[in-house]
């Protein structure tokens, strides 16, 4: 909900009358909304009720800033309490592994590492044709864990140096992006499975 508000905001910006859009002109979607936020608008024109309804917007974009802030931090604190070790896992962050956890819920509802991948739907699908063997996107599963995976995965090749140093290879190798964040996510699915699971042990 905050990402559409802040986009309708960035529309208003873009096309609100030129008093006010020089003052946006060249800022980024939070210096719009702190801009927007200070404005004082008097008397009754048309620019005035453009002006007021920027604000209102900026305002509550701040409110519901505030209140994701809120329940990330809840969200944190219950992971933290159940289950902190994979809080310890690179991209691993409170909502992602607040995700995986609903999902996998409790031991035994997952029979092994391939399941949990297919359910998260990264287990690739062969696709292979005569003399090329390929793989392609598994588009089934739990949509809401393939997208936790997924966030993982950009994040380790953003910022992981060991992972950057896999997509160097694989890249060497002839591999896409996407086929190599396909492997990668399938790696994350089974580490993850796999914490899941001895992660019982130390509690």
């Amino acid at each position: 909900m905050t990402g559409d508000t802040e986009r309708q905001l960035v529309s208003l910006a873009a096309i609100c009358p030129e008093p006010l859009a020089v003052r946006l002109r060249g800022k980024t979607t939070a210096q719009i909304v702190d801009t927007c936020i200070r404005w004082r608008p008097a008397g009754n024109t048309s620019i005035t009720g453009v002006a007021e309804a920027m604000r209102s917007l900026a305002r509550r974009i701040r409110a519901l800033r505030a209140e994701a802030e809120g329940h990330q931090q809840r969200i944190k604190d219950l992971v933290k309490q159940w289950r902190p070790d994979l809080l310890e896992l690179v991209g691993v962050g409170p909502i992602v592994a607040a995700t995986v956890l609903v999902v996998w819920s409790h031991p035994g509802r997952i029979r092994s590492e391939a399941a949990f991948a297919m359910l998260a739907g990264v287990a690739p699908i062969p696709a292979s044709s005569g003399m090329t063997n390929r793989h392609r996107l598994n588009r089934r599963g739990d949509r809401h864990l393939n997208c936790a995976i997924h966030i993982v995965a950009l994040q380790r090749q953003r910022r992981d140096t060991a992972t950057k140093a896999y997509f160097e290879r694989r890249r060497s190798e002839g591999k896409t992006d996407r086929e190599i964040r396909r492997c990668l996510k399938r790696y994350i699915a089974r580490e993850l499975y796999r914490v899941l699971e001895s992660g019982l042990d130390k509690q």
